[in-house]
């Protein structure tokens, strides 16, 4: 079954959902603003986008600003920085088995799920 880590705030995360419903693919949401991952968590699912973690950080989210940007961190200090704060990861993220991938573009999405 799909799982979609979910923001209720972002409009691209609802789009998703309600792309994900069209299709009737059974799915799982996980609201991970109110359910964090935990960086063990957090580094399986980079995993499965393959990506590095400073490509799900959303660098425009004023805790990034403040607290991150500009400072030369570690992928692990990044990993943590998500962990604390959940708000800074990209949004939807869609999991299926061992992939993923950052559901911003419902043409991106529509061909993951094929």
């Amino acid at each position: 079954m799909l799982q979609i880590l979910h923001n209720p705030r972002c409009g691209k995360s609802r789009d998703c959902l309600l792309f994900t419903t069209e299709t009737a693919t059974p799915f799982e949401i996980i609201n991970y603003i109110e359910n964090p991952l935990t960086v063990d968590e957090l580094k399986a699912l980079i995993k499965k986008l393959k990506v590095k973690p400073i490509e799900i950080i959303r660098q425009k989210e004023p805790i990034w600003i403040d607290k991150y940007q500009g400072r030369k961190l570690t992928n692990a200090q990044i990993i943590k920085a998500i962990a604390k704060y959940p708000i800074l990861m990209q949004r939807p993220i869609v999991i299926d088995g061992d992939k993923a991938i950052i559901g911003r573009e419902i043409d991106k999405l529509e061909a993951f799920l094929k």
